[in-house]
């Protein structure tokens, strides 16, 4: 094979990976997009302080979102079904999660070993919970987090079509504080 053939099926070959590269960039977002439409939840705001964020369902059929726990970003899935907030033993380590008592918990795919534990924060859009039970679960696949009811049971949901609002409740306390900001 002459020099130039060579240099013309060494183009080919670095133009056929560039284009590769190029299309699993493009379409592994969009694909990561359709796995999780709600990288940054959509939030609204009333006049009297009330928050709810809107989530929209992924492709799967799921609720899958970004957010914070504990300050450290993590992906959660709405799981109504879990008891309470079930976080995986590999993102538990990440966000500094002590491992309370151990227990047995029933899940999907039968008996497993959890530790109880508690989540200091939790953010969702503009939703922030403090003070929620936890439980770890070290084989929970994944690194996604199960929005279970511990942190749900706060808030009002409703869901229609392929949209869930979360709507933060409003203490009377919180109310108050809010009337005494207000201007």
């Amino acid at each position: 094979m002459s020099g130039t053939k060579r240099v013309g099926a060494g183009m080919y070959i670095l133009a056929t990976v560039l284009v590769l590269a190029l299309m699993t960039m493009l379409f592994g977002d969009a694909i990561d997009r359709q796995r999780n439409p709600n990288r940054e939840p959509r939030s609204l705001s009333t006049d009297t302080g009330e928050r709810s964020i809107i989530l929209q369902r992924n492709s799967d059929g799921h609720y899958v979102f970004n957010g914070k726990i504990n300050g450290v970003p993590a992906e959660f899935i709405v799981d109504t079904g879990a008891t309470s907030v079930s976080v995986p033993a590999s993102v538990a380590k990440n966000i500094g999660l002590e491992r309370g008592p151990q227990h047995r918990a029933l899940t999907a795919n039968g008996i497993t070993v959890a530790y109880a534990t508690h989540v200091d924060s939790l953010i969702v859009g503009d939703i922030e919970e403090h003070d929620i039970a936890a439980t770890i679960v070290p084989n929970l696949p994944g690194d996604q987090i199960l929005l279970g009811m511990s942190f749900l049971k706060r808030l009002d949901f409703s869901q229609r079509d392929d949209t869930l609002v979360l709507t933060q409740r409003f203490s009377h306390n919180q109310a108050q504080k809010h009337r005494s900001v207000a201007p």
